[in-house]
Formats: C-alpha cells, sequence, structure tokens
C-alpha cells in the first residue's frame, strides 16, 4: 500500500538493526561484570526480560519513527508553508514571503516543541529528583513548564532562521551569549540544573519530532537546502531550556528576596509603633 514495504519486513529489518545497535553496550556490561568485577549476574533473569523489553520498544519505537512522526512533520511543514496558507500567498516560485507572514510556522514550532517536552520521559525524571533532592524547593511541574516554554522558543526561532536564511552561527553564539550572562547572575545551586535541561530536553519524543520539522520546512521553502539549513533545530531546542530555567531561577530567588524584605520591613514598622 502507498509503496510501502510489507509490515513483517520492516518488523526484521528493524529489528535486526536495533540488536545490532544494543549489542556493543550488552557486550561492556558483561565484559566489566565477569573479566573486572568477577561477580555473576544479580538476578539474571529479571534483567533479561528487562533487556527484551527494551529492544521491543526501541523497535516499534524506531518503526513509529519512519510511519508516522517523520511524515508527520514533513506533513505540517508543507502545509504550513503552502502559498495558499501564507498570508498573502506570496511564496510562489522561488521567492519567499515576508518572515511575518509565517506566523503559523512559529506558533505551531512553539506548540509541538513545547508539548513535545512537557510529555519527555528524560524531563519527567530529572524534575522530579530535583524535587526530591531539593526537599520541595524545586517544584517539578513548574520545572517542565520552564524547560518546555524554552524549547518551544527554541524551535520556533529556529523556525524563523530556516525560513528567514539566517546564519546557525551568529543565532548558536548569541544564545551561548546570553547564557553565560545569566550564569554570572543566577543561584548558584540552580546552574548544574539549567545547563542539564538543555540535554535532558533532547531526547526520545523531542528530537524526532523537531528534526522532522526541520527538514521539512527546508525541503518545502524555495532555496533552502534540507542538508544546509533543515539540521542545526535540534541546537536551539538544547541552549533555549538553559536559559529559560535560569531566567526562572532569577526570578524566584528575585521574588524571594521581595518577599523577605517585605517581611523584614513590617517586622520593623511593628516593633517601632508607638504605645506597644
Amino acid at each position: 500500500m502507498d509503496g510501502l514495504p510489507p509490515f513483517h519486513d520492516v518488523l526484521q529489518q528493524t529489528l535486526l538493526e536495533t540488536l545490532r545497535d544494543v549489542a556493543p553496550i550488552l557486550l561492556v556490561i558483561l565484559v566489566f561484570q565477569f573479566l573486572v568485577l568477577r561477580r555473576r549476574l544479580n538476578k539474571p533473569w529479571r534483567m533479561l526480560k528487562g533487556g527484551l523489553f527494551v529492544v521491543a520498544g526501541l523497535v516499534f519505537f524506531l518503526m513509529g519513527l519512519e510511519q508516522a512522526l517523520f511524515p508527520l512533520g514533513r506533513s505540517m511543514a508543507e502545509q504550513l508553508t503552502d502559498p495558499e496558507f501564507v498570508s498573502g500567498a506570496a511564496a510562489t516560485g522561488d521567492t519567499i514571503a515576508h518572515w511575518s507572514a509565517y506566523y503559523g510556522v512559529y506558533l505551531f514550532a512553539f506548540s509541538m516543541g513545547a508539548a513535545a517536552v512537557m510529555v519527555e520521559p528524560a524531563v519527567i525524571a530529572v524534575a522530579m529528583k530535583a524535587n526530591q533532592l531539593s526537599g520541595g524547593a524545586i517544584h517539578a511541574n513548574r520545572l517542565r513548564i520552564a524547560i518546555a516554554v524554552g524549547v518551544g522558543i527554541g524551535i520556533a526561532i529556529g523556525a524563523f532562521r530556516i525560513i528567514t536564511g539566517g546564519s546557525l552561527l551568529y543565532f548558536i553564539l548569541g544564545a551561548y551569549c546570553i547564557v553565560i550572562l545569566q550564569t554570572l547572575f543566577a543561584p548558584r545551586h540552580m546552574i548544574p540544573l539549567a545547563y542539564d535541561s538543555g540535554g535532558v530536553s533532547t531526547s526520545t519524543v523531542t528530537v524526532p519530532i523537531v528534526a522532522a520539522l526541520g527538514l521539512g520546512l527546508a525541503a518545502n521553502l524555495p532555496g533552502r537546502s534540507p542538508l544546509m539549513d533543515g539540521f542545526g533545530m535540534i541546537a536551539f531546542a538544547v541552549v533555549f531550556p538553559i536559559i529559560s530555567v535560569l531566567a526562572f531561577a532569577q526570578f524566584a530567588h528575585w521574588q524571594q528576596r521581595r518577599d523577605n524584605h517585605g517581611g523584614r520591613q513590617h517586622e520593623s514598622e511593628t516593633d517601632h509603633r508607638p504605645g506597644e
């Protein structure tokens, strides 16, 4: 159907490729376990069952990427850049409409990036662990929202770069300059978490969607190259969560200092009231 290979052929090929990719990891673990540590595996049958679940999950996930997420990203990019949808219908032939006409692309990029990160397993795990280790001082859901906002903004700016044909170097350098300035003034305990947020935001769910969107945009815009312009979107999804988490930490720190100052001022006025 539609020129697609039979399901069992795709399943078999993906399974073989997954086993080939997982084999080096398994080999390293077994070598260190038996030759370096010289100990037997603890609960080997349980580990074997878990390993089979991992392989099965990877197989079906990779098949889902190829048959759903990548085509979806290309399809959305094609529809959002269609001359009939773009405001003014100016994106025809070898010309591209003014960047402001692609508001639908920016809105979709922000929404899709933020939504993908909110369900990213790595982000959820880090947020829960940060909440646990901080004794509740770092709210898990607020941290996830801060990361999601950063990724959404980053993907929207990445789409803007593809549409305008701007230099990836200048965009990324500018973003990291902001990160460096924020690092100088941000609360010290939040800096490592903010930097890690940039890594965990680009994991299993986010990367395929972001890559598909970038490649789809570059393929459907006149004068853009999927190789030269389509890649680079993931870099925006790495750096902008750092900016958003540091900004969130700075705002929370400023609000806490303001509340503490207001409380001390209120106590001072109470202590100096006449007749008390």
